[in-house]
């Protein structure tokens, strides 16, 4: 996959590019990211990119032209992957980001991201340039590079060969619509703790059913709200019902104290 970030500060991702699974990513070959100043295709001598809004107001705006002349000149220059192309604007006017738009995005050969600066964009931008508007919570950021580069992060991910074991990415949490179970590791007991005997029983089957249960019981404490999207078997609604009997007959006795 190709990214190309389009941006005032290219310089901002190379920390968090230059290090660990994206940095092996892209010397493995599976990832090809490139950075673009938008700056660069400004029409005036000083390289203006933005402007005063017309109608008044605070701030400043991004201008069309840069933006629309430095994502054409991408498109150019990588014309045999028009077809998997999706160009992102990074905005939080946009739809949020889920784990399920990363991996629609991950079926992609290339994307755009437009990050963004100061009060925000012409709006010629985002309804002619962009394929779509995206935000990754409901709060505002000075810049569009940090959002661009969790949603990059979290795209990886989803791609082959990126986290070595394949095993990874499905037991990551909000993969199956769910959050993930507990995770233990050496040594079995740590000051009094000890790790669940289910995990070292050697039984797949009570293991897997363990952690099913877990990330219900998890998600039913934590984030409710996505049980209602979440792909669930008629176990899984069984053992959420008495979950919620239990919570029920809980509340009634604190009542009754």
């Amino acid at each position: 996959m190709r990214i190309d970030m389009v941006t005032l500060f290219p310089e901002m991702f190379l920390g968090p590019f230059g290090d660990s699974i994206i940095k092996r990513a892209v010397d493995s070959g599976i990832l090809d990211i490139h950075y673009t100043n938008f700056r660069d295709y400004s029409f005036d001598k000083h390289k203006h990119v933005d402007d005063s809004p017309f109608g008044g107001g605070a701030g400043m705006v991004l201008k069309p032209e840069p933006l629309f002349r430095a994502v054409k000149a991408l498109k150019e220059a990588t014309t045999e992957l028009a077809e998997g192309r999706r160009i992102l604007l990074m905005d939080p006017s946009g739809v949020t980001f889920t784990q399920a738009k990363a991996k629609e995005l991950a079926a992609c050969s290339q994307l755009i991201f437009i990050c963004g600066h100061y009060e925000g964009f012409d709006a010629r931008i985002t309804e002619h340039l962009a394929d779509e508007a995206i935000s990754i919570g409901d709060y505002v950021l000075t810049g569009g590079e940090l959002p661009a580069m969790v949603i990059a992060d979290a795209v990886a991910r989803m791609l082959p060969g990126v986290l070595g074991d394949e095993d990874s990415a499905p037991t990551d949490s909000f993969y199956n619509g769910l959050l993930e179970f507990p995770q233990y590791t050496r040594p079995r007991e740590f000051e009094g703790m000890e790790v669940p005997e289910v995990l070292i029983s050697g039984d797949h089957a009570r293991i897997a059913e363990w952690r099913r249960r877990q990330s219900l019981r998890l998600t039913l404490e934590r984030r409710p709200d996505l049980l209602d999207k979440a792909c669930l078997t008629a176990a899984d609604r069984l053992y959420l019902q008495g979950l919620k009997k239990e919570a029920a007959c809980v509340d009634r006795q604190g009542e009754s104290l």
